[in-house]
This record gives structure tokens, sequence and C-alpha cells, in this order.
């Protein structure tokens, strides 16, 4: 039986709630548990009293929306082990819900572990942690935290954690079954990241393993009904936001959809109507260009309306989450009105108030990976009409919001599907085959996915795994498998990592990693007058053997610069100090890591012609399947693996000293307008065929490339003696790839 006690707050002060099982309340009660309220002016979190602004967030959280459904949903996590929440954007969900459960965990007295929320994008999990700790009146990194990659504000105490899905995931492959945490929260469930997708599908098995763990999935009302049949009847709350939203559909799609936001733009700054604007445009390069002409325009404006402040939000940087301004003496001053540039993915960093305003291009370009190429595509496809309303329910908490669709209503209807695609279905999944293959270790290899992925990208991580060596005859994880798997990087790179062992390279290997991993350091180089002694700082960077060695120039240059003005070398250099800063973070974790498995370091030897020469080798031994050839001397470079034409990306050492090496190992390739390499250096085809494993060379399409790789390879292997044994050895690595196991056991 559930009851809820009238509570006698006393005169002026708020009443929170508190719900605990009656077995562990010390009143009388049935076995079938109860729910008890006290007032407490005690934190019960950190022992310390309440403090006044404890009281006026109270007041703040009990206007959300989804305050409503405290007790049902309590009432629904005594009585279930799986409770779905399904709310509306900025309804709170994600704030309350989770204090909630740590107020559930406080009753049992944290016996089978505290509470982890996840989220699918590292800015929210911080800014959510730091919300959170205020409105719990604790500190942050206490008994709230968070964890994102490469960055941990937690302790051993910590009772209520925020995290990234792809963090939580690789927590399994040490702790398996989650023993640490007595409620877990899967947020942002529609998103379908591959990580919030996997933990779907391993968290079933871990359900059953453990009676006593609650899981709360909180996602947006459309994808309920395929949650419901996943996990069976389950209980359900939904929270929506009754605020009325104006929205303005086009009735035919601009011609010029960028030249139509920024219209629309200037148009509502020169209404005089107050608030900000949210525009959602279709990628990253879009978010440069309007910020770059609102920018120059935006000193043009009748100053009587007030100011224009342009704030970019990238969903995949670290950046900051768009909040309001609440320093008093900037409010005093001139009206800044501020736009917010954001993409797809975007909706959940804008967690202001004063947003008034939102333009919706209805486009989204999205990064689709192509197996057979082993190469991603940029393909513009409209959004999903899921996404377009919750793009809508940004105004939610206001009265007076405006939405304005840059589509018609009909393109709504036929051309958005109801769902976003899952990430599980466009993505390279190398990583999480790796992933999976760690936790059948454990016991947890099988994943019945929500969506299941398409059998030729498994396949083809499959086959690339092999080709690392990172699985042995039976299709298990090897003995390099099991270390690759340790680093929270691309299995290629890890797999340089492990070779930099052998090549006496490990310190210069890792700072490549780090830069690699971490956001795009080098910053736009100016159009104005100054270009050229912009690109004079820069080329003072350059290293002359490649783009690798470049980026551990660039963060040797960082590590060297003073403390005290390490911002300004940045900036004087164009580089970006937050993606530097990261950099230095990742290295860090991955230097711990190296320790804590006990792989061999060598010390730095960075600058001699043999250290140089072992950087590439490592290289290679993980990115042999990345190998392009310039084939008329020109810089048309052609993959090795496919018939795809790539330039050299603008920004490469090579472009700016005009130099195209022949042969090159490179870091990744977007099939896009340009069809860019980037972060490249040149090798040779001994160096190749040294390192690649046979049985790869031999499964290479035939090419041009392929008949000069097949020259290299007679002039460096023993003749042998009848032409015979020669189409024995043939037949033996195109037929029977097995029998060249050997070869896969060796770090190469």
């Amino acid at each position: 039986m559930l009851q809820e006690p009238e509570l006698d707050c006393g005169p002026g002060l708020p009443c929170e709630k508190r719900y605990f099982p009656d077995s562990l309340d010390s009143s009388d009660a049935d076995d079938e548990g109860a729910l008890a309220c006290e007032d407490l002016e005690i934190n019960p979190f950190d022992g310390l009293p309440y403090s006044s602004r404890y009281y006026k967030l109270l007041k703040e959280r009990e206007g959300l929306a989804v305050w409503k459904d405290k007790y049902p949903f309590m009432e629904s996590l005594l009585q279930s082990q799986v409770v779905i929440v399904a709310g509306d954007a900025k309804c709170g969900k994600s704030s309350q819900v989770p204090q909630w459960c740590a107020e559930y965990c406080l009753s049992t007295h944290y016996q089978h572990g505290g509470v982890v929320c996840t989220q699918a994008h590292k800015q929210t999990a911080i800014q959510l942690a730091l919300r959170v700790a205020d409105e719990m009146d604790v500190i942050i990194g206490h008994e709230v935290g968070y964890a994102i990659p490469f960055e941990n504000c937690c302790t051993n105490e910590t009772i209520l954690r925020y995290c990234t899905d792809e963090v939580l995931q690789r927590e399994m492959m040490s702790i398996p079954f989650l023993g640490c945490y007595g409620v877990i929260i899967l947020d942002d469930v529609h998103e379908r990241s591959i990580s919030t997708d996997v933990l779907l599908g391993l968290l079933k098995d871990v359900l059953l393993a453990r009676p006593e763990l609650k899981l709360v999935i909180i996602t947006s009302p459309p994808l309920v009904s395929k949650l419901r049949s996943y996990y069976g009847s389950v209980p359900l709350l939904e929270v929506r936001n009754p605020h009325p939203v104006e929205v303005v559909h086009l009735r035919v799609a601009p011609d010029d959809p960028l030249m139509a936001v920024l219209q629309l733009v200037f148009e509502i700054h020169h209404t005089g109507e107050k608030g900000d604007i949210v525009a959602f445009l279709a990628c990253e390069q879009e978010i440069e260009k309007v910020y770059e002409i609102v920018c120059q325009e935006g000193t043009n404006l009748n100053p009587g309306l007030g100011e224009l402040i342009v704030v970019p939000l990238y969903p995949k940087e670290k950046c900051l989450v768009f909040k309001p301004n609440e320093d008093p003496e900037k409010r005093s001053q001139v009206y800044q009105r501020k736009v917010v540039l954001t993409t797809s993915a975007g909706e959940s960093l804008v967690q202001s108030s004063s947003v008034r305003f939102v333009i919706d291009l209805g486009l989204e370009r999205r990064k689709v990976y192509r197996p057979r190429i082993r190469a991603s595509s940029l393909v513009l496809q409209p959004i999903s009409q899921n996404q377009a309303d919750i793009r809508k329910q940004i105004l939610g908490t206001s009265s007076s919001g405006k939405l304005f669709r840059l589509y018609s209503e009909e393109f709504l209807c036929r051309d958005m599907k109801p769902l976003k695609a899952a990430e599980l279905q466009e993505a390279n999944l190398t990583s999480l085959v790796l992933f999976l293959k760690r936790i059948d270790i454990a016991g947890l290899g099988h994943c019945d996915f929500l969506s299941r992925p398409a059998p030729e990208s498994l396949m083809q991580a499959l086959e690339d795994l092999d080709y690392l060596a990172a699985l042995d005859n039976d299709g298990n994880l090897s003995e390099f498998g099991i270390i690759m798997s340790e680093f929270p990087l691309d299995p290629k790179l890890s797999k340089s990592i492990l070779a930099s062992c052998e090549f006496d390279c490990v310190d210069e290997l890792l700072t490549i990693a780090a830069m690699v991993t971490a956001p795009d350091c080098f910053l736009p180089l100016p159009h104005t007058g100054a270009q050229e002694a912009a690109w004079q700082r820069r080329t003072e960077l350059l290293h002359p053997e490649g783009d690798h060695l470049t980026l551990i120039n660039v963060y040797k240059a960082y590590q060297e610069a003073s403390e005290s003005c390490v911002e300004k070398w940045c900036s004087d250099h164009f580089l970006s100090h937050a993606a530097l800063r990261m950099a230095e973070s990742i290295r860090d974790e991955l230097l711990d890591i190296m320790r804590r498995i006990e792989l061999p370091y060598s010390e730095p030897a960075f600058g001699s012609e043999e250290n140089t020469r072992n950087i590439k080798k490592a290289l290679v031994a993980g990115y042999f399947m990345q190998i392009a050839r310039d084939v008329d001397g020109s810089g048309n470079y052609l993959m090795l693996t496919h018939k795809q034409v790539a330039q050299l990306h603008p920004i490469s050492c090579y472009y700016t000293m005009k130099h195209f090496p022949e042969w090159v190992v490179f870091h990744s390739f977007n099939i896009s307008e340009n069809n860019y390499i980037q972060i490249i250096s040149e090798i040779s085809p001994e160096l190749f065929m040294e390192l690649a494993p046979q049985y790869f060379f031999s499964n290479l399409p035939p090419s041009e490339s392929k008949d000069i790789l097949q020259q290299v390879i007679n002039h460096l292997a023993p003749i042998p003696t009848t032409k015979k044994e020669q189409k024995n050895k043939e037949k033996l690595c195109e037929e029977c790839p097995e029998a060249s196991a050997e070869a896969r056991c060796v770090i190469q």
C-alpha cells in the first residue's frame, strides 16, 4: 500500500517530499512498503544544514512540468524494475528524475549502489551535474559529479553521477554487471547513439542477473511504443509542456536556405521584439558562414535596436551550453540579443529561457559510413519529425515563442521520417565489435539491439579487426585485441600505439593519438591584411616530414609556452587553447593506461632521422588500410583499397609546401564536395609491404598501385625455386589466409 501523508513544513517554507520504502522507515507499516516523507532541515546527502539558496531553487523546481509526476514516478520505481519517462524538451526530466532516484538510493542506505545518469553529449553531462549539485545543495565532484571521455570529476563517495553513454559502456568492460549502481538512468535515448543502443541491449541481461537493479529510460514520446515492445509492458510516465508556440511554415522551400536564415534573423531584430534567436543549420560549415556574415552586418545595424551577439554551438566539440547571461552589470548595459547557431543534435545544448525565436532549416548533413570503401560520406537529408518537434519544444517555457520552419507542412509529413535513424545503422562498427568481443569474456557477449546493425558493416568490422591482429583463428580476441580494447580509441590508433612499443616511439605516438582524438586545434586564418603574418607563424610549426609530426611540433611548442601567456601564444598562432588543453588531458590518460597494463615506455627521441622512420612504421602498422598514391604527380590521390580519388586538405603541411609525395598514410577521409584526406605523412611502398599483413595485400583490388607493390615484394622476398612453388604460395595467401596466422600474432 502506498500513501502520501500530509506534511507540515512550517510557515513560509516550501515543502520537498521524500519517499522511502516502508521496510526502511522506523514507523510501523505493512510489508508491502509505504511512502514516507518528512521535512529535513539537514541535508541527508552531506549532513549539513540547507542553505537559503536551496529553498529558492526548490521553488523554481516546483514550477517545472515534471514536478507533479514525482509521486507517480517514485511509486513506479518502488514497484517496477524498469520505468520509462517520456517527456517534452525543457520539462525538467533530466535534472529532477536523477535527484528522485538519488532519494530512493538514500532510502536503501545505498546497499545496492548509487545513481548514474547517461547523456548523449558531454556538454550536457557537465552542465546537468553542475545544476543538480546546486539544486541538491552539495559540492560538485563529491556527492554529485560527472565523467566524460578523458575527464572525471567524481570520487568513490559520489552518489549521483552524470556521464556520457560511452563512458558507462566502457565501464562495463571492468564491471560487467555494474554492481556499484542501484539505479541506472539512460537519458536522451531518442538520440539513438551507438553507446545508448548497446546499453539498452546489454542491460536486459544485467537486469535479469540483478533483480534489485532499477533502470529508468528517459526519451521523447514517439519512441515509447518501440521501447515498450522491447522491454515489455513497463510503467510509463508522460510529461507535457503546456505552453503554446506559434509555428510559421514556408509554402515553398527557399532557393538559398542560408540567405533565408540571415534575412529572417535581421527581420526579427528590426522588429524590436525582445528575445534570443536559435537557428538550426545543416552542418558546421554553414554555422561558420552565417557567423561571419552576421558579425560583419551586425556592425551596420541601428544601435538603438541593441547588439547582436553570435554564439556558435558545435554539438561534437567541447563548447559551453548556451545559457542566459546572469551578470547584473552586463544586463544593465545596452540590450544584447543572442543569435545561437547550431546543428542537428544541438537541441539539448540550448538551456536558456530567454529564447523567443527558433529558425529551423529542416535539413541536416549526416555522416554515413560505407563499409565497402571504408570511408564516410556526408549526406544532406531531412531531419525527422521527432527532431522537428523537439526544436519546437525549446520554446516550451515561453508563452510568446515563435518557430519559423523554412519548409512546408507537406515536406514535414511527406519527406521527414517519424524517428531519427539509429547511429548503429550508419556508422563504422569496428570499435563496437571490439567492445562486444571484449565483453563476451565476461559472459555478456549477446546484445539484443533495438535496431539491428547492417550485416555488411558487421562483416567489414570483423575483417578489419582480423587484419589488425585483434582476433585469433577462432574469431575471439587475441592478446593484442584485449590490449587494444583497453584504449578508448579507434582500433587502428590503438594498434599504432602497440606498435610504437616495438619501434621505441611511444612518447611521440601518445602525442599524435591525443592530438588526433581532441578537436582540431587549427583555427581559421584571418581574411584580412594580417593573413600573411598569420601564415608565417603557422609555418613555423610545420614539419617537412608530414602532418603527424607537425602535430607533435604544435604540442611541444604548446608545452614549452609560458603558462602565464599560453593563451596569447595560442591566439598568436591561431590555435585553439581549449583543444590543446584537451589533448593534454587525453595524453595523460593514455599514459596512465600504458602504465596500468604495464606496456613498455620509451623516452622521447623526437627529431632524429631514426625516430621519424619509427613513427611512420608505427603509423603504418595501424593504418595500412588507409594508404593512398598520387597517380599523376599533381595531388590526385587514389585510395589503395578502392577507386576513390582524394585531394590534400588545404591545412596539410604538404599543401603549404606545394609538395605532393607519391605514397601517403592518412588519418581520415570523407566523401564530400572536396574529397579531402586529412593528417597525412609520406611513406615508401617498401615500408607498406614490410608492415601490412600479406593476406590484406592479396585481397586488394587490382590496380597500378598494387602492381607497383607486387614488384616491391618480389624484390624484397626470396625468389621461389620453381614456378609451382610460387603458385602454391599465391594460392595459400588468397584461399587460406588462416595459414598466415603467425603473421597476425606479431606487432606490425
